[in-house]
């Protein structure tokens, strides 16, 4: 009996030790890394030059992040705060995510399933549909159509129903094109080389002709889809809810990398954030707290940064930083090189959805419903909004559309 309980006891020890020893190695792997400029950094990979051929056609913002980077940023706008209201329109239920404009219009889905093409100079509409399925995600234009996802018929469900959606409308009538159905999705439509494609909650990854709706190629992943996708170089990146950021061939779907989160104890961090790609990079916010930096030709892990809470809101990026918002109240910007803190700002409430950045200002918005316009190079408080929520602004060459709690507002800058 006495050797039996050395034994045991011996054992007890050494389960301890093991533990405390994984623990340890959780701790270290789960450390921030910091980066480099050197590794699969490119200084020549940026957004300076003004989008000209869309503006051309009269589009000014055209998909949820202003470009297939979804970088956030519209190097051509020249709109600075203080900002006076010219309208206001009440959609009746939350708004979730910025609209899209283009073609004197401003494209707006609503969560209960509407969705609207509104007067840019007015805010009145100028046509509508009802879906009867719920609106989570901003809507693309392309080529006088607008797509937009819808996630499914069962707004008030864990599980929204099996009828998520894609739809393809005319710009100028809002006469439907076509419909495809596909899994519950919340994930706004990036259009590129007359594709469309997005992700569901399914764990695929769709691309869809931008003229018909058929199938091009699907690639399920391993895990649910809630973020959308952005492509550079020939490729998508997408994240997932298995704590994974995909890379695959935009053409025919074939898997490039994976990459993973890093250790934690508990539960692991997913990807709701939607990438943003600049200078060969790949940035994204996860649950775990951290910001990430992959190697966008390896996906090798470049550089993280801890936060004091949840990431879901996308970066921005912009002349050399990542901006990005936290749960623990903190908006953040970050060395796109290296992840280092360059300047925080402590805000009135957590910060779920992305920023803006138009003419070296930088827009967020709280829980705590307020917007926020700050100095992107400094962090300097430059303006706020009593309203906002989510993702805030977009824009074009004389108006700032502010989605708030449920209006979206028309503001032009005012007379000093």
């Amino acid at each position: 009996m006495k050797r039996l309980l050395i034994v045991a006891g011996g054992a007890v020890v050494l389960l301890a030790a093991a533990a405390g020893a994984y623990a340890l190695w959780i701790r270290h792997e789960g450390r921030d890394i910091r980066g480099s400029s050197r590794e699969e950094f490119v200084r020549t990979q940026t957004a300076e030059a003004p989008a000209k051929a869309p503006v051309r056609q009269g589009v000014y913002w055209p998909t949820y992040g202003f470009d297939a980077r979804r970088l956030r940023f519209d190097p051509a706008s020249r709109l600075r705060p203080p900002f006076r209201r010219i309208w206001t329109f009440h959609g009746q239920a939350l708004l979730e995510f910025p609209p899209a404009v283009a073609y004197g219009r401003v494209y707006l889905p609503t969560f209960d399933g509407r969705f609207y093409a509104l007067d840019a100079r007015t805010g009145r509409p100028i046509w509508r549909r009802s879906t009867g399925r719920c609106g989570w995600a901003s809507p693309a234009v392309w080529r006088r159509l607008v797509y937009v996802t819808f996630i499914g018929h069962a707004c008030d469900r864990q599980v929204p129903g099996d009828d998520g959606s894609v739809f393809a409308f005319q710009a100028g009538t809002g006469r439907t094109l076509w419909r495809r159905r596909i899994g519950p999705t919340e994930s706004s439509p990036l259009v590129a080389g007359g594709a469309v494609y997005v992700g569901d909650w399914d764990g695929r990854v769709w691309a869809l002709d931008a003229r018909t709706g058929r199938t091009r190629w699907v690639r399920r992943v391993g895990g649910m889809i809630k973020g959308s996708l952005a492509l550079a170089g020939g490729r998508v990146y997408v994240g997932s809810y298995d704590g994974h950021v995909y890379a695959l061939g935009a053409r025919g779907g074939r898997l490039l990398w994976r990459a993973s989160v890093q250790p934690r104890l508990g539960s692991r961090g997913t990807f709701y954030s939607t990438p943003a790609l600049a200078y060969g990079r790949v940035y994204i916010g996860s649950t775990d707290g951290k910001v990430y930096s992959y190697g966008a030709a390896s996906g090798r892990l470049r550089w993280s940064q801890g936060t004091g809470g949840y990431v879901y809101a996308s970066p921005a990026v912009w002349r050399g930083l990542v901006l990005v918002g936290s749960y623990d109240r903190v908006f953040y910007a970050l060395d796109a090189a290296t992840g280092d803190v360059r300047w925080r700002f402590r805000a009135n409430g957590p910060i779920s959805g992305s920023a803006t950045v138009l003419a070296g200002v930088v827009y967020f918005s709280t829980f705590n419903e307020r917007t926020y316009g700050l100095d992107a190079r400094t962090g300097r408080q430059l303006w706020t909004w009593p309203d906002g929520k989510y993702s805030p602004a977009v824009a074009d060459p004389d108006r700032l559309y502010l989605v708030g709690w449920g209006r979206l507002y028309g503001l032009v800058p005012a007379r000093r």
